[in-house]
């Protein structure tokens, strides 16, 4: 499997997949490991979870650039990605002791009644590219504090982070038969599906969500599925500084080139601010510095994929033949590497496969709304359902878009983050189940009822 960096198209590294016969042995080393670590108490979990933490930040550098050369981040934003997991690394560190502990119900009555948490087993973490260390440690950091042992398939297009994970957790005093990496592409996921494991946690795609889902039902185990959006941002007329918006919605559109589940996908602009939206928006687009993704200048990096041109060029040819207006980039830039400009459609439409469809990459499409009610109407006009972002100085006003939105997660004066004390959860093709805050904690263990007589 060859290892490609998308700035430059050249191969940094070739490496070897695992056979199914190479991922069963992993699978049989976790189950001899994971009960010893489940009765290894909890606050020593926590220790090598700690140690693991620390070696974030002392190797951030090194880990920063191998992240930048294979999925083609700009170098800053790798950093940034790594600060941001070590943020919900110590909100796991300070809150599952609280979350785990036994739960007396009833301690005075003839029969006491508790409920204890135990591990799932060992569960399978299929892992994204666009953000390995923050969709990473959504899963795999619960799911050891909690007990279990992790079958770790980083994507493809994120192994060389993937092994740098996989090191880090045994030098920080994770047992080796309790972590293990599983490096492939499809056959290897597929050879995870066919092993009789505890749990299936996945962030990526629709599609492979749903076929993971479908494949594993018959084993009735936990499974869920941080998967894709549409998400929306709607600009009321009563905003005052348009040129702040603007810059909080292009960020939200481009960052990490748009490659993001959460990304601001579709704008909709009430019609007495669109033209001021419009001339901000596209002004500050055009200053975004492009370029090689290791200058710590670059804010616009290279695709990760390079499949992904031909995908964002179809979008883009349908909103232009379906009345779209074409005010920024359009295509990719002529040069090595996957590099795919900002692109700015106005006069948008729900024609347009640019406002129905996941994107995935730096562009947007922009659409003029009358009123808060045809605002609501286009953005609930959709499969999907992670977030939605309202920008308005009236909070009771946009409270009552917010509540109609069918969604995980909702904004009001920002958009395109994540805490980790909050649920992150999708609805409808966005998802399954619930990762971060006590919920994403209590995830990967299963309730024990006590009922204690004499």
């Amino acid at each position: 499997m060859q290892i490609i960096n998308p700035a430059t198209e050249e191969v940094i590294q070739d490496i070897a997949e695992d056979s199914p016969e190479a991922i069963l042995k992993k699978f049989q080393s976790l189950k001899e490991g994971q009960p010893s670590w489940a009765a290894v108490p909890l606050k020593k979990r926590i220790t090598c979870i700690e140690r693991f933490y620390a070696l974030l930040d002392e190797e951030k550098d090194t880990l920063s650039k191998t992240l930048t050369m294979e999925v083609g981040k700009p170098l800053q934003q790798s950093y940034n990605e790594l600060n941001g997991a070590r943020k919900r690394i110590e909100y796991f560190i300070k809150n599952s002791d609280r979350w785990l502990a036994d739960e007396w119900i009833t301690e005075e009555d003839a029969t006491r009644e508790k409920i204890v948490y135990e591990p799932l087993g060992i569960i399978a973490n299929i892992s994204a590219w666009n953000y390995p260390y923050l969709v990473g440690v959504n899963v795999f950091i619960p799911a050891l504090i909690g007990g279990n042992g992790v079958m770790y398939k980083p994507s493809e297009y994120a192994t060389l982070t993937g092994l740098h994970i996989q090191r880090l957790l045994y030098q920080a005093g994770i047992p080796e038969d309790v972590f293990q990496i599983v490096i492939g592409k499809g056959m290897a996921g597929q050879a995870l599906l066919e092993l009789p494991l505890n749990g299936y946690f996945f962030t990526g795609s629709y599609r492979t969500g749903r076929y993971i889902a479908e494949h594993t039902a018959s084993k009735l185990v936990p499974v869920q599925l941080e998967l894709g959006g549409k998400d929306p941002l709607y600009v009321m007329d009563d905003v005052e500084d348009i040129d702040s918006v603007a810059e909080a919605a292009l960020e939200g559109a481009v960052y990490n080139n748009g490659q993001s589940c959460c990304a601001v996908e579709r704008i909709y602009v009430h019609e007495n601010v669109y033209d001021r939206f419009i001339d901000t928006f596209v002004s500050k687009a055009k200053k975004l510095a492009i370029g090689n993704p290791l200058d710590k200048a670059t804010e616009i990096g290279p695709l990760s994929r390079k499949e992904q041109i031909d995908f964002l060029m179809q979008q883009v040819d349908d909103a232009k033949e379906n009345g779209g207006k074409l005010l920024l980039g359009g295509g990719p830039l002529q040069q090595s590497g996957y590099f795919f400009p900002p692109t700015v459609v106005v006069n948008a439409n729900h024609k347009m496969k640019l406002m129905t469809e996941e994107s995935f990459g730096p562009v947007i499409g922009i659409q003029k709304v009358k009123d808060d009610q045809e605002a609501v109407q286009l953005m609930k006009d959709t499969p999907y359902g992670l977030t939605a972002a309202v920008y308005s100085k009236d909070f009771k006003r946009a409270e009552d878009v917010m509540k109609q939105m069918d969604t995980g997660t909702v904004y009001w004066n920002c958009c395109d983050r994540v805490s980790a004390g909050l649920p992150w959860s999708g609805r409808k093709s966005s998802g399954l189940g619930a990762t971060l805050s006590y919920m994403g904690i209590r995830a990967f263990v299963q309730p024990k009822a006590y009922h204690l007589r004499g």
